[in-house]
């Protein structure tokens, strides 16, 4: 980004008349999508689960597939079928075209299969049972053919049913919140607490069958006059499924202010059914899940263990969670004394953190708890109900996202109340106040100086948690009694780890999806890719095993990672300003999912999908003035003053959403749409300007690096998805492409004045050289691969080249180019994917080796660099493992991309 003088640039746009008019109207010679492509080799594709099952317990699941430009058209219809040959049913909608119109990624909906699948052109085989959805009367029913659930359209009920055939298995679904209004630091003090519940306020039936109903349930959390803390849900149901998916997001709208006890202190977040109990306490079974696949498995009368056995049939009917024999067939020691075994009515698993839970339980209301064991990470499922029908429950994510909590209370009566906590009760409130008292920067000098020793950017009151969300995951099962062991262990695999269809790896790189040419499958066939490969494997494999050992896990903070490590305490430096929490720095979400699309392992998906779930919600706002902006690293995910674009860069979300069709990505991505409003609240370059300036509607400071490629990827994504915005998407596109395209310098040029009702960009008359090392390292190489291969405008494409050309280029190079050298640069080994991708384009010898020169020889890792971790123990370490302690995340993250996007353009190109 560049200090311009606004004013040199507003006169720049009133003189340059024949600059200006560099065809800003869509459709102008310069500005057109690219041509049509001719007919596209379109076969079958075999479609795969990520881990071994299948579909197992879970509902259903929905993959994203894209397809080669001009293969089909929008209305294209698909048949799945099996390994077998035989038809599968699928629902197929579009997700996004390709300029042309042609399409460019389809989704599909499936609800069984436990194999590989086949995919090609045709007509859909419909579910024997299929979804549907009446929205004719005072609640919206969503049949599945085997389960009916009924959705209120107000109030506070979510699901005022859930049946079963005739059998209603559970009902009065809410949502609940405990707020506290004051936090003790210390012992003393008397703690309230009040209660709210979810009120709807809108539903929207997003689709309705055969195979797939989705719908959107928002809202706010009410206690009398007071509405706070919005949700949205969405409830998924698949044909002939006994089970549905609820996506459950909160934002955070309350006031919490540092150095002060009160506030709207989260003590409790959850999901809560009723279960109507008809059987015999002896005939009603609880199962609560424990580590793996292991189960408590109770009856709320037990007549196992007794003094008197009932008969050894009897005992296993009980455990197995079969009906009894009548009681006058027992041994009548047992049923003469029935009245007299204790019904257990109450239990409760907590797991307060990610090493341990505790399970308790209690007859009733009123009456002391009996431990009833423990262990460290719970699955996060339970079960109650009996042999006439029950519920099982789960939530996604249980420990890794702790303090979370199951209840199920009453379960001698004739309701039983489960509740599904994503924040624990029993957990110490939900404090997101910002952590220190400022120190006196109470000016942008001072907060300078901070910058520079602790390198976090602090300013009063941007430290704030307004805005930002979270996403949760539950499944439940209507079960027409009570599970085998067997259907249980499945149930609980499916809530650990949901099910998920996935498109191979060629596919995608065939179909030229997510910038063509940047990423190939793993290739080992020379002792040179063999070795980068191996080291990418060791990056990868190093943070997921840092995250373990770290305990990078909690409710807010799982899915991030660590920026930078302190050799000297052994340990990342989360307490230290900016080199705590990672939020997106240098774009280690694309890293992440590049290594996966190009080689489909279900790991890295994993680990990819927590980051993106986080960074999407936590790092950014949704709500208020920077609603659109994220912010910069630091020690909590909120706390650093810089809002920016680059870390709401709706490229991360991408990814997840285009290969799942996730619809909460998908509202993500979507709302960024309108973000550039956002530099007239806030200049990013407030603290370092030397030239007057104040935010013009007309006239706007934007970068062409950070903010662009930010604002770009938002208006692209709309454009390819034709959102409810996407005209003038298209338009903001190809209006910014012209616009950087005619700066004297380009890209170099390094921000313009930027029009919000017009979409365009001024054009200075004077060149300038301003250039920074972050402009193209937030996803602007991947973005711009894109945009070159869908808009033809040869100038755009110039301009680019030209930036990757030289920024990598001597000092001497720059200035012979522009009348002056860039200054002092660093990331040199990242920006050797720009070498790479540049030298393909415009076949430039000499660039293809300077790519690989300064891969390997420059900054960043290098052949020379340990790749191995040292063991840790004993006293210089909180607990036993391991450390790389010359790795830290920007070099990942920048290392990763250029070898991926290497590797893909030049790998034939390699130095000997």
């Amino acid at each position: 980004m560049s200090p311009i003088p606004r004013r040199s640039l507003l006169k720049a746009a009133a003189v340059a008349g024949a600059a200006a008019q560099f065809s800003w109207a869509l459709g102008a010679k310069d500005a057109q999508a690219a041509p049509r492509a001719e007919a596209a080799d379109a076969d079958p594709v075999t479609l795969d689960w990520l881990e071994d099952g299948g579909l197992g317990a879970a509902p259903g699941s929905t993959v994203g597939v894209p397809w080669p430009k001009g293969a089909y058209r929008p209305d294209q219809t698909f048949a799945l079928t099996d390994a077998d040959g035989k038809a599968v049913p699928v629902q197929s909608w579009p997700i996004a075209y390709w300029p042309d119109g042609s399409l460019k990624w389809s989704a599909h909906a499936v609800s069984s299969g436990s194999g590989k699948l086949t995919l090609a052109a045709g007509d859909a085989a419909a579910p024997d049972k299929k979804v549907t959805v009446d929205r004719s009367g005072g609640t919206i029913d969503v049949s599945t053919g085997v389960i009916t659930a009924k959705i209120g359209k107000n109030g506070s009920t979510i699901i005022k049913s859930v049946t079963r055939g005739a059998t209603e298995i559970a009902r009065n679904g809410r949502l609940v919140l405990i707020r506290q209004p004051e936090i003790e630091d210390e012992d003393q003090g008397t703690v309230r607490t009040e209660r709210f519940d979810g009120a709807i306020g809108e539903v929207t039936v997003e689709q309705d069958g055969p195979v797939r109903a989705v719908v959107r349930v928002d809202g706010k959390h009410r206690k009398g006059d007071r509405s706070w803390l919005p949700f949205s849900i969405r409830l998924y149901f698949y044909a002939g499924a006994d089970s549905f998916r609820m996506v459950h997001t909160i934002t955070y709208d309350g006031t919490q202010e540092p150095g002060k006890a009160s506030g709207d202190f989260i003590r409790g977040l959850g999901v809560r059914f009723g279960v109507p109990m008809r059987d015999e306490s002896y005939d009603r079974h609880i199962r609560i899940g424990g580590e793996g696949t292991g189960l408590l498995r109770e009856a709320v009368k037990g007549i196992t263990g007794l003094r008197r056995d009932p008969g050894a049939a009897v005992q296993a009917a009980q455990y197995a969670g079969q009906k009894l024999p009548d009681p006058s067939t027992w041994d009548q020691r047992v049923t003469t004394r029935l009245q007299y075994i204790p019904e257990w009515g109450d239990y409760t698993l907590a797991q307060l953190s990610a090493d341990g839970f505790t399970l308790r339980k209690r007859t009733r209301k009123g009456y002391g708890w009996i431990g009833a064991g423990g262990g460290k990470r719970a699955s996060g499922f339970g079960y109650v109900g009996g042999v006439g029908g029950g519920f099982s429950f789960g939530l996604r994510d249980f420990w890794e996202k702790h303090p979370a909590q199951l209840d199920i209370r009453d379960a001698h009566t004739d309701e039983a109340e489960v509740t599904l906590w994503l924040w624990s009760p029993e957990a110490q409130p939900m404090d997101l106040r910002f952590y220190h008292d400022g120190m006196g920067q109470d000016t942008y000098a001072k907060q300078l100086e901070g910058l520079n020793i602790t390198y976090e950017d602090y300013e009063p009151k941007f430290g704030t948690p307004y805005g930002i969300a979270r996403t949760s995951e539950l499944l439940f099962w209507a079960n027409e009694s009570t599970p085998s062991a067997e259907d249980l262990a499945q149930q609980v695999e499916a809530v650990r780890v949901l099910p998920q269809l996935a498109a191979p790896p060629r596919q995608l790189i065939k179909a030229k999806v997510f910038g063509p040419g940047l990423y190939s499958e793993p290739d080992r066939s020379t002792p040179a890719k063999a070795k980068i490969e191996d080291h990418l494997d060791f990056l990868f494999t190093y943070y997921k095993d840092q995250v373990e050992q770290r305990r990078w896990y909690g409710f807010w903070d799982y899915g991030d990672f660590m920026h930078s490590y302190d050799t000297v305490r052994h340990q990342w430096r989360y307490d230290v300003g900016g080199y705590a929490w990672d939020n997106s720095e240098l774009s280690p979400d694309i890293w992440l999912w590049m290594a996966y699309i190009r080689s489909g392992r279900a790991d890295i998906f994993r680990f990819a999908e927590a980051l993106t779930r986080h960074t999407g919600e936590v790092d950014v706002y949704h709500l208020g003035d920077w609603a659109g902006l994220g912010t910069r690293h630091g020690v909590q995910h909120f706390a650093d003053s810089a809002k920016q674009q680059r870390i709401a860069n709706t490229t991360y979300r991408r990814y997840y959403y285009f290969l799942t069709a996730d619809e909460r990505v998908g509202d993500l991505m979507h709302a960024n749409v309108d973000s550039d409003e956002t530099f007239l609240v806030l200049d990013p370059q407030r603290k370092v300007r030397t030239d007057p300036y104040t935010p013009d509607r007309h006239a706007l400071s934007i970068g062409f690096g950070t903010d662009w490629s930010g604002l770009v990827s938002a208006w692209l994504t709309e454009w390819e998805r034709k959102g409810p915005k996407w005209e003038k998407a298209k338009a903001r596109v190809l209006s910014t492409m012209e616009g950087i395209a005619a700066q004297p310098n380009g890209f170099v040029q390094g921000s313009g004045l930027y029009d919000l009702d017009t979409g365009r960009f001024a054009v200075s008359s004077t060149p300038v050289v301003s250039v920074s090392h972050l402009s193209a390292v937030f996803g602007l190489n991947e973005l711009c691969a894109e945009l070159i291969d869908l808009v033809d405008m040869p100038k755009f494409d110039e301009a680019y080249f030209d930036y990757c050309r030289y920024f990598n280029a001597t000092k001497a190079e720059q200035k012979a180019r522009y009348g002056s050298d860039f200054g002092t640069l660093l990331l040199f080994q990242g920006h050797s994917r720009l070498d790479a991708y540049a030298a393909v384009r415009t076949g430039d010898e000499a660039l293809a080796k300077r790519a690989w020169t300064k891969f390997y020889s420059s900054d960043g890792y290098t052949e020379a660099s340990p790749w191995k971790t040292e063991q840790l123990s004993g006293p210089v370490t909180l607990v036993p493992g391991s450390e790389a302690a010359w790795v830290s995340s920007n070099d990942t993250a920048l290392y990763g991309l250029a070898a991926i996007e290497n590797l893909a353009l030049l790998g034939n190109k390699m130095p000997s």
